[in-house]
């Protein structure tokens, strides 16, 4: 690795500002780095907006909405990346509250995308006294963006022709680069992509912490929708941030004493109840494997099954020897959830690193499932080694895993064949292979950059080149709105087919995940409980995107006496910690009810900002058939009793005597009336018109009625746009 200092880069600009202190969770002002130019404006936050967009992910869609115009294209330089915190953001007491959103305009789906992330980029930046962080513009040269939250500065460099560009090993670098010393390597965090966002719209942004147990870097990602990729196309090889001194009371907390108590109350039920639990210390969210293997949730070979007995082979205790213990493994101060887990000491068996030792961070539940089940791969180490070359090459593993799933059932149908794969033998559990694709996605090679196009060109793609049948494919192409489907099989849940693509991002977990409640509990069995579901969960989880927070201490530990709650899957009592812990910070009261309308102002405004790029219609809220029920005769046949009994009972249709073909035909029809029966509910719920588009009385009534909104609804209703 070469030992770069900051003053071997060639400085292209200069910003200083003076660093301000937070009050009550806010700076009250953000900043505007434009790339191009290489200037830097300061930008006050109102009152209003404050009230209006929370924080966080709120920010982010205001400043994007501002800064962009319908016309605005992902790779126009007005598109921006746009970084919030939130005022709960960045405190250490409250486990899970280091967390930034990151949105821009998609370039996988046009629309604004958000992702959550953590790492210590986004507290470290806040604490230079910013709620938000704006990129925009395109540089004429590889550039390095460093600001230093201590001294007051923002420096544009230039990035040296030698310095990497894989995330491993840029981030370690950087951190060396700008660090005062060794010990001060903790102070800093580094933004980047790498090679693969180069070649692919699925491109994800790394965020590092130094981990001084480990005595190297570990990353976490900003994963979905391609916001990697913005990065790159505007030639930001890295943001760099530094940050000494971090302490409890950097928010400057109405009541700091109030803060402190409802952290060490969360504290205590993590340590005293997470073993009997979900096993977060132990396991992270791998815990899950078995858990939906067992429920026929596991998406294995491209969701078309949800199950298999070879399961156990990536179940939560295979994990869990792989991964090293006893580490505080948070990705922010203070998290006793650690989470966080890692496998240390891999030795690469594929590509440009192989030989090589290195940790890898993960693998989560999405990417154990995404790229290992359904792939049919249950070689654990198979997995970890696609995990670690998505993460460094700067790559959703969500997206790789569906889009991966998708070209090996095309192989399976005879669609693709090593001709037109580039020799790449994309066999069910060929990991070796399928590490080939992510390899030529770095390189720039022909296939590789063709896959990293995503499903929904590449449906297209089979079906005007190869001839392939294109509702064929448009059925097992995994996605909504051009984002790939996240790895939870939805066949049996009406409701979390709606949770996936009623939203205005795509098919991403982090909205409602209702399968548990709905299928397994029956805890929500018509379509006007499923629309308030679809209301109250979406509204709920976006609520920790616009304060800074992780949603994993919400649920993945619960009280003990949880269950004897009415409504238990809302987990009341941590609800009611987050009412306290905002107060604590903000001074503000908050309700339940005024929690879900924070939520829905944003929510709303995004759906508006869709509606505004040309997109947010009915039809756009629409999944793949693979998502709702059994494409081929056989998928039938994996759960024909299922299906025979549902049949009967739920359609009134005695499935005797009929064929195959017609069982799955009848029961395409029903589930795809019931779908739509759901979104009429569900728009009905939100306040939209059937097409999908908020109403001006339901934005007035939740107070998001601005005037730039208003015209674009109305331009919508009235058949404008």
């Amino acid at each position: 690795m070469s030992a770069f200092k900051a003053a071997d880069f060639k400085l292209l600009g200069q910003y200083d500002f003076e660093p301000r202190s937070i009050q009550r969770g806010y700076a009250m002002r953000t900043l505007h780095l434009d790339v191009g130019t290489r200037k830097a404006t300061e930008k006050p936050v109102s009152e209003d907006m404050k009230k209006r967009f929370t924080g966080g992910k709120g920010f982010g869609l205001k400043l994007l909405w501002d800064a962009t115009k319908p016309t605005t294209k992902w790779n126009d330089p007005e598109n921006e990346i746009v970084m919030g915190m939130g005022p709960i953001g960045g405190n250490t007491n409250y486990p899970g509250s280091g967390k930034s959103l990151v949105v821009s305009l998609s370039p996988m789906t046009g629309v604004p995308i958000d992702s959550n992330v953590g790492g210590f980029f986004g507290p470290y930046f806040k604490f230079g006294g910013w709620d938000a962080l704006e990129l925009q513009g395109k540089a004429d040269v590889e550039t390095i963006i460093f600001i230093d939250s201590n001294k007051g500065t923002v420096q544009f460099f230039e990035a040296p022709a030698n310095l990497q560009q894989d995330t491993h090993l840029l981030a370690e670098e950087l951190t060396h680069a700008f660090a005062r010393d060794e010990k001060d390597l903790q102070s800093v965090s580094v933004v980047s992509a790498g090679r693969g966002a180069d070649h692919s719209p699925m491109g994800i942004l790394n965020f590092s912490l130094y981990d001084k147990r480990r005595q190297g870097i570990r990353v976490k990602q900003a994963g979905r929708g391609g916001i990697g990729t913005v990065l790159r196309d505007k030639k930001i090889r890295a943001l760099v941030c530094r940050f000494s001194g971090v302490k409890p009371d950097l928010n400057n907390a109405v009541d700091p004493a109030e803060v402190q108590r409802i952290g060490l109350k969360l504290h205590r039920e993590i340590i005293v109840n997470d073993d009997a639990q979900c096993k977060m210390r132990k396991q992270g969210t791998a815990h899950l494997m078995e858990i939906m293997n067992n429920y026929d949730l596991l998406p294995t070979k491209n969701h078309k099954y949800g199950q298999d007995p070879r399961g156990d082979e990536l179940a939560s205790w295979v994990w869990e020897k792989l991964f090293s213990q006893n580490l505080p493994d948070g990705c922010w101060y203070g998290c006793t959830m650690a989470c966080a887990h890692a496998v240390d000491h891999y030795e690469l068996q594929t590509g440009p690193y192989k030989g090589s030792k290195v940790c890898v961070d993960g693998p989560e539940y999405e990417t154990a499932a995404g790229v290992g089940s359904n792939l049919y791969v249950y070689d654990p180490l198979g997995i970890v080694e696609l995990n670690f070359y998505c993460d460094t090459y700067g790559i959703d593993t969500i997206s790789f895993g569906t889009m991966t799933g998708f070209l090996m059932e095309c192989w399976e149908l005879g669609i693709l064949n090593a001709e037109r794969t580039d020799g790449i033998d994309l066999a069910w559990g060929n990991w070796k292979e399928a590490a080939r694709i992510l390899h030529d996605m770095a390189d720039g090679k022909r296939f590789g950059v063709l896959a990293g196009k995503g499903v929904k060109f590449l449906a297209g793609y089979f079906a005007s080149e190869y001839g392939a049948d294109p509702q064929l494919l448009k059925d097992i192409a995994l996605h909504g709105k051009g984002l790939e489907q996240s790895e939870y099989i939805s066949k049996e849940s009406l409701a979390q087919q709606g949770g996936y693509y009623l939203t205005n991002k795509g098919p991403q977990h982090d909205e409602a995940w209702l399968i548990f409640m709905d299928m397994v509990n029956n805890h929500i069995p018509t379509f006007e409980k499923k629309a308030e579901a679809l209301h109250y969960f979406p509204m709920f989880r976006t609520w920790f995107g616009l304060q800074g927070l992780c949603k994993l201490p919400w649920n993945d530990v619960e009280p003990a006496d949880n269950s004897k709650h009415p409504e238990p899957n809302k987990v009341p009592e941590h609800v009611e910690n987050y009412f306290k812990l905002y107060t604590a910070i903000t001074g503000e009261p908050l309700t339940w009810d005024g929690l879900v309308k924070q939520s829905e102002r944003v929510y709303n405004y995004q759906r508006s900002f869709n509606i505004r790029q040309g997109y947010g219609h009915r039809k756009d809220d629409y999944p793949a058939y693979r998502a709702m029920g059994p494409v081929f005769e056989d998928e039938y046949q994996a759960r024909e009793e299922r299906y025979d009994r549902q049949m009967k009972e739920k359609i009134g249709i005695d499935p005797a005597g009929k064929s195959l073909a017609e069982k799955v035909k009848i029961t395409r029809d029903y589930r795809m009336s019931q779908y739509d029966s759901l979104i009429d509910a569900v728009f009905k719920r939100r306040g939209w018109t059937p097409d999908g588009c908020p109403t001006p009385e339901h934005m007035k009534e939740i107070g998001m009625d601005l005037p730039e909104v208003l015209e674009v609804l109305n331009a919508r209703i009235a058949g404008r746009a």
